[in-house]
């Protein structure tokens, strides 16, 4: 598991133990990082296409709940970003 670590952190079995170790601890709590970072990332860019059609995102997302329509955050974004026409739909649709 030390293939690619340099120096004695790829020989010498107590270095490459604890260097091992301590890159499971690392990807471990990567794992847990990446899910915030992509939900921060998603409510930036919905809020971004939101503010282009005169709302914030927390009006947004409060109106987008109460009209019941079930569309996550991450596919928001996507409409947000890669589809400007289908996410100005939904705001009209919620106004």
């Amino acid at each position: 598991m030390a293939k690619g670590y340099y120096g004695a952190r790829k020989n010498v079995w107590t270095v490459a133990k604890n260097a091992v170790e301590k890159g499971l601890q690392y990807a471990y709590v990567g794992r847990k990082l990446r899910k915030r970072q992509f939900r921060s990332l998603w409510i930036q860019r919905i809020n971004a296409g939101a503010r282009l059609h005169g709302m914030s995102y927390s009006a947004f997302m409060g109106k987008l709940s109460k009209s019941g329509i079930e569309l996550n955050r991450k596919v928001l974004a996507d409409l947000a970003m890669n589809h400007p026409e289908a996410f100005k739909a939904v705001v009209d649709k919620i106004k």
